[in-house]
């Protein structure tokens, strides 16, 4: 993950799939483009928190200690009231501050206004907690917060997928580890789902170049477990890696280059904490690709984001690829006793990798999500979640962006309906409201004057 700050319904009525070394097309039929919003740049959240939080070394590039970003790196519905939870990234400048970012999580209610002109997705941010370990320390963005010797001292936590449990927990990925940590509605941390070692790096460092070159297998620097994905019953825990496993022949040999267009799926069972492990293959690893999100649609199939690091907002490039795939993991191989994946081309032929389809280019001209530099699509599309159905039986699906934290760039939230006939959805079954219903209704009617 970089930051880099500036200064400065239509309904698709064909199916043209076209595969070329630069972007995707995928126009689609059954999905509709029906709700776009944002969130300001320097909007603040509800943490209470004064003063400014600065660039390490750069007394001057500084944001409020409040700022409300981020939040697109992962958010999910909680299945009640239009109440959805979040909980940003590690913080602004890269985790390299001053004083420590407070890690924390936002619940938000947000619709969509459908038939109304853009924008008409209506988000409100109801509260602001900070997420705490199982000694009540807040968890920071700080890149140099760990401790080798004792990681349940480590505070070091960025945050990258989240997901409900069926018992009004929640569950969220970390980057840094890669970590998978259970916590309850306030942010107090339950507990520590184990990740198998091969996942892990042996010495972690607030430098990513030392992290390339410091280590031989885990993840690699900043591309650790960027998407989390659960089953509808809440039973099964589906985390995936933004790029490949260092031994996975991640890196081109003595470079700090990537090669590797294979990554990893790790299935985890929440209560007995047996694993398996799939391939998933990138169309690319090169502009920074990756993969930064998982969402079920049921209990083997899922939408995955793959995205560059372009954009006019952030990179003053155009960006080359927004995609999300559909995928099946039915069929695939169990890799979890297999080291050194090839770095590109076919895999053995005793690995099957997950299926996967075209189901969404961000960047097709029909969606206009993207269409000069003043109307840019952000670079970091990060977020998915489910909404309720529409009145019509469509399935609503939010798209949203990571603007680190960035003051000057704003957060982005696209919706978009769903044909129930083009996928088979399992609503994810959740327990009674996450939020009160009482301050949610006190909310919008403070809103409303």
């Amino acid at each position: 993950m970089t930051q880099k700050l500036k200064s400065c319904f239509s309904v698709l009525t064909l199916a043209v799939f076209i595969f070329n070394a630069g972007s995707l097309l995928a126009v689609t039929p059954g999905i509709a483009l029906v709700g776009k919003g944002t969130v300001a740049g320097n909007a603040l959240d509800k943490s209470g928190q004064t003063g400014n939080i600065c660039q390490a070394g750069f007394p001057t590039n500084c944001v409020s200690k409040a700022i409300l970003g981020g939040f697109g790196s992962d958010i999910t519905y909680t299945g009640h009231d239009n109440v959805y939870i979040a909980a940003p990234d590690r913080g602004p400048f890269d985790g390299l501050t001053d004083v420590p970012y407070l890690d924390r999580l936002h619940f938000f209610h947000m619709t969509t206004d459908v038939g109304a002109q853009f924008p008409n997705i209506r988000p409100l941010l109801l509260d602001t907690r900070f997420l705490k370990n199982e000694f009540g320390q807040i968890f920071l963005g700080a890149a140099d917060a760990f401790d080798i010797a004792n990681p349940f001292a480590t505070l070091r936590f960025d945050p990258e997928g989240i997901r409900l449990g069926a018992d009004g927990t929640f569950y969220v990925s970390d980057e840094y580890g890669p970590y998978l940590f259970q916590f309850d509605r306030q942010g107090h941390l339950l507990r520590r789902l184990a990740v198998p070692a091969k996942f892990l790096i042996a010495n972690p460092s607030s430098n990513p170049t030392t992290e390339l070159l410091g280590n031989t297998a885990g993840r690699q620097a900043n591309r650790g477990m960027e998407g989390l994905a659960i089953s509808p019953d809440g039973t099964t825990l589906f985390g995936i890696m933004q790029n490949a496993l260092l031994q996975d022949n991640a890196l081109t040999p003595a470079t700090t280059s990537r090669r590797s267009v294979y990554t990893r799926i790790l299935k985890l069972d929440v209560v007995t904490g047996a694993t398996e492990e799939f391939v998933y293959r990138l169309r690319d690893s090169n502009r920074g690709q990756g993969v930064s999100e998982i969402l079920a649609i049921n209990d083997h199939e899922f939408l995955v984001v793959e995205r560059d690091n372009r954009s006019f907002l952030t990179s003053g490039e155009a960006p080359t690829r927004k995609d999300i795939f559909k995928i099946d993991i039915n069929g695939a191989t169990d890799v979890s006793d297999i080291i050194g994946l090839p770095a590109t081309g076919n895999l053995p032929v005793a690995i099957t990798g997950v299926s996967k389809t075209p189901f969404i280019d961000l960047l097709d001209p029909a969606f206009g999500l993207h269409l000069n530099d003043a109307d840019a699509i952000a670079e970091k599309i990060e977020g998915l979640a489910w909404g309720p159905n529409l009145s019509d039986g469509r399935h609503v699906l939010y798209v949203v962006s990571d603007n680190d934290l960035n003051p000057l760039v704003a957060s982005q939230i696209f919706s978009f309906a769903i044909d129930p006939l083009l996928i088979d959805y399992q609503a994810q079954t959740l327990p009674g409201p996450f939020f009160p219903p009482g301050q949610v209704k006190k909310a919008l009617r403070l809103q409303q004057h």
